[in-house]
């Protein structure tokens, strides 16, 4: 029974934190009550306690008590080692496994820096977190199973990708060659990636994770959609687990713990988070004056998550039982993190000084130890039989997530090179000294002639170790991480099926978001694909014009609707169901992106094709989480990325913070990333078509992005043959020459702003007799994709015959001035300058944003047809065709200030 004596003036606020700041006027009555709750947890067990405690504790706020909210438990472990199931494994041979991982991924980091100097790699990550990677690959991780696709998801923490290298070289996946190789990924032999990037070993890692906090919220996410899954009768995904290994300094990340929420209220029962609480980040101690595991413990059971703490050894056990007093339990709450890191470095006599002399009951109970059994005692992290326990736990519990807090120690087993220590992060060699050590702590059966080589080590093929490991992994479904070489194909509806929608809007004005969304219903309901089809909105459904799918299809809801919605009366009410279609996210691109990533990799995690389409407001895409967007594209994803009310200028009453004229610009940089700019809802319609074709009928790797305009304007029909032109980048749409006319431009447009490229070609044939071709430029970055391709291969086959880009091919034979204008930053048009044959000029909206109407805004930005037309001129003068008189009249006539700051630096 807990001695009542504890509870009087202690100053542990992990403990009793109400009774801990309250005298005890009564300590007979006290004992009354802690002996009553002795009897019922003997009797009728905790359940019962806990339902008497929470009556209890409704009554007294009912009456007005208040009461503090109990946010930690006690400072040790969760599960009591009474309630510890029985170590299913062998541990001696498990030992032996873990020890030979272990030394060969801290050999292959060595070895790498050793030949060369610079190249990096993490040594002290895995090194603390090897049990618990070890526990879950012999006893809870699912591999693939016989269909290749039952397994279950695992984000790796990305900084101990050595140890998961290690042990694929165990068990005869990698070779030492690859290991060999490590950081080196471009010569013949397969090297190794530094971190988990599908992009760079597609048959190994299947989610990237080493960018902080991504790999949580891809993980939240991923559950949910396994759910998504079962709930719409796609996939039984009732069986497989969702892992989330991460580190306690990686939790600062908001994307770490944004989302946490998600989890329990849709009670995310398949996901477990495991927190290797190491104490330490990059340059210090994650909370040096205070304890990380508490802070963590109060977040996530704030959230509604289950919370079990790995947090002391069975080392530990003894003592915690002969604690009668509770004096250790509140020692172990008090001291603080910093404190617990510095008794690694300082040895069993330091211990015994700071730790347990602070008391005398405390000093007496490890009396009997000397300062090497104390030096040795371990951390819970370290302990195989209570990480089984507590994943034992995680892979039963119901109704809720779990989250795992195991404290570990960063560099483990690394002694003075690094154990415990702020430099433990940076570690990337070791000297002779220190190899030995190491050796011999783990018994790695490797000579000392040998250990400076740092050589790698594999037991013999028929060795107990060796058939173990693979009886392990054969019971669990196979080798994990594993990713499959070939992605599933599907029939998708062709362009014919889809002609109504390239006839154009028969003398309505409708935008190209409206035009995208009548697309996005018909594909929903196609008899081919619309069951795959994963519409995903940031809380914007109305502002783009999607609120009438809310009836049609649904917004998935795990619980579904389990009230009648303000709106229930309209045709378009907010309709919530559990087989729910459309991925309503709310405020949260993050989230919405993680779904796109879950996804968009579910042929691979799946083995089905869903087909996310994630449309959001533009400017809060590729600016606020291209972070994600490259994981998306590290890890192989396939959807539709829609930019909504896109352009600078087009989305006229926001202000400068939801202007988007630079997304189109940042999305360069994505390989797998393919732009678009479209200006009509038929080649809206032709992308989404040839994007659904070239991914999942022909297996491209790619992520289609198209920016949406809520401008609207008579949306004309398609021209014969533009096809081509508007996947590959660009096609003529207007030709007006002038009867006698000399001089000649050529006008390239794109989204909203082609319309001022086409007045600019009225201007300049009725104003100043000059004949011009407009273009539509669907997408400047495929155009210089495409030359960049054909540059290269001329370069490196000086004695073929030269390939043509499709940008020059479209333009042989025009010359004279050209002039680019878009709702976006210059930067994006320019692509193209060295393929234009002639003199090229280039509009664009560089600068901060504001709110005006468009007419004004076009003006401000200098993108308006009057400003193209005075381009034109402008170039038409440098070039010696016009006098520069009819520059200078055409600015005054046009009414444009020339005098006006420049836009870029208003």
């Amino acid at each position: 029974m807990a001695d009542a004596k504890i509870l009087e003036g202690a100053d542990n606020p992990d403990a009793q934190p109400y009774v801990a700041q309250t005298p005890d006027i009564d300590p007979s009555e006290t004992k009354e009550w802690l002996e009553s709750l002795e009897y019922v947890l003997s009797s009728k067990g905790p359940e019962r306690a806990k339902y008497l405690l929470a009556a209890l504790e409704q009554k007294a706020r009912i009456e007005g008590v208040d009461l503090p909210i109990a946010a930690n438990t006690p400072y040790i472990n969760s599960i009591p080692l009474k309630q510890q199931p029985k170590y299913p494994g062998n541990r001696e041979i498990e030992r032996r496994i873990k020890s030979i991982i272990r030394w060969n991924a801290m050999a292959m980091v060595v070895r790498a820096n050793k030949h060369f100097a610079g190249l990096g790699g993490h040594i002290s990550t895995y090194a603390s977190c090897a049990t618990l990677y070890e526990v879950a690959f012999n006893h809870f991780f699912r591999g693939r199973g016989e269909s290749g696709f039952d397994g279950d998801r695992i984000y790796f923490q990305g900084h101990a990708s050595p140890g998961v290298y290690a042990r694929a070289f165990l068990e005869g996946r990698l070779n030492e060659e690859n290991l060999e190789h490590f950081r080196r990924e471009t010569r013949e032999t397969q090297g190794l990636s530094s971190y988990p990037h599908p992009w760079l070993m597609p048959e190994f890692w299947e989610y990237p994770t080493v960018s902080m906090g991504l790999g949580p919220i891809m993980a939240i996410y991923q559950a949910r959609f396994n759910e998504y899954l079962r709930d719409r009768g796609i996939k039984d995904t009732s069986k497989q687990k969702v892992w989330a290994f991460l580190g306690d300094g990686e939790c600062d990340e908001p994307e770490t713990l944004g989302a946490i929420t998600l989890a329990s209220r849709e009670k995310l029962e398949n996901l477990i988070f495991v927190i290797n609480c190491n104490l330490q980040r990059l340059d210090g101690p994650v909370r040096g004056n205070g304890k990380i595991i508490q802070e963590l413990e109060a977040l996530f059971r704030g959230a509604g998550w289950n919370v079990i703490k790995v947090i002391w050894g069975d080392d530990w056990d003894p003592l915690l039982e002969k604690d009668k007093s509770g004096l250790l339990v509140k020692r172990m709450g008090e001291v603080l993190d910093g404190e617990y890191q510095k008794y690694i470095t300082t040895g069993g006599a330091y211990i015994r000084d700071h730790f347990f002399g602070k008391h005398p009951e405390l000093l007496s109970l490890v009396e009997s130890y000397n300062d090497d059994k104390l030096e040795r005692m371990r951390r819970g992290g370290h302990d195989p039989e209570k990480v089984h326990a507590a994943f034992q736990a995680a892979v039963t519990s119901q109704g809720k997530p779990t989250v795992i807090l195991a404290k570990t120690i960063k560099g483990y087993g690394l002694g003075e090179a690094g154990e415990g220590r702020n430099i433990a992060h940076n570690q990337k060699k070791l000297n002779e000294e220190e190899l030995l050590e190491f050796r011999t702590r783990f018994s790695i059966p490797i000579s000392d002639d040998e250990v400076a080589n740092a050589p790698f080590y594999r037991p013999a093929d028929d060795s107990i170790e060796m058939k173990y490991l693979r009886e392990r992994r054969n019971k669990l479904g196979g080798y994990t991480p594993t990713r499959p070489a070939d992605c599933p194909r599907s029939e998708v509806p062709t362009l014919d099926e889809y002609k109504r929608f390239l006839t154009g809007s028969k003398g309505k004005e409708q935008s190209t978001t409206f035009g995208f969304v009548e697309v996005l219903r018909k594909l929903c309901k196609d008899d081919t694909i619309g069951d795959k089809v994963v519409p995903i909105v940031p809380d914007e459904s109305r502002t783009f014009g999607m609120e009438g799918m809310f009836r049609e299809i649904g917004i998935y809801a795990h619980a579904g609707q389990l009230y009648e919605p303000v709106d229930a009366g309209s045709l378009q009410y907010y309709k919530e169901a559990q087989d729910g279609q459309l991925l309503e996210e709310g405020i949260t691109e993050a989230g919405s992106m993680s779904s796109f990533i879950a996804a968009g990799t579910a042929y691979a995690a799946h083995g089905i094709n869903m087909i996310p389409f994630y449309i959001y407001y533009s400017m809060f895409g590729f600016q606020r989480i291209g972070d994600l967007i490259w994981a998306a594209a590290d890890c192989r994803a396939k959807g539709f990325l829609l930019g909504g009310t896109a352009g600078r200028t087009t989305l006229n009453g926001e202000g400068l913070q939801h202007q988007d004229g630079h997304s189109l610009l940042n999305a360069i940089a994505f390989p797998t990333v393919r732009a678009y700019d479209p200006a009509y809802s038929y080649e809206t319609t032709v992308i989404v078509l040839d994007g659904l074709r070239r991914m999942y009928v022909e297996g491209e790797t790619a992520i289609y992005y198209l920016t949406l305009e809520n401008e609207p304007y008579v949306m004309p029909a398609m021209p014969e043959g533009v096809e081509e032109g508007i996947i590959k980048g660009m096609y003529k749409t207007s030709v007006k020459q002038v009867d006698g006319g000399k001089l000649k431009v050529n006008l390239f447009g794109s989204g909203s702003i082609l319309r001022h490229a086409l007045l600019a070609q009225d201007m300049l044939a009725e104003k100043y007799g000059i004949s011009s071709d407009v273009w539509s430029v669907t997408s400047y970055t495929q155009l210089r994709r495409d030359a960049h391709e054909c540059q290269r291969w001329n370069m490196l086959h000086p004695e073929e015959e030269p390939r043509q880009p499709y940008v020059a091919k479209m333009l042989e034979g025009e010359s004279g001035v050209f002039i680019s204008v878009s709702d976006y930053v210059r930067a994006l048009g320019e692509q193209i300058q060295p393929w234009v044959p002639g003199d090229y000029f280039v509009l664009g909206t560089d600068g901060m944003g504001r709110s005006d109407t468009r007419a004004a805004l076009r003006r401000h930005f200098e993108v308006d047809a009057a400003c193209v037309t005075v381009a034109a001129l402008h170039r038409l003068a440098i070039a010696g065709e016009i006098k520069p008189q009819v520059v200078s009249q055409a600015i005054k006539d046009l009414e444009i200030d020339p005098e006006k700051t420049d836009p870029y630096f208003a």
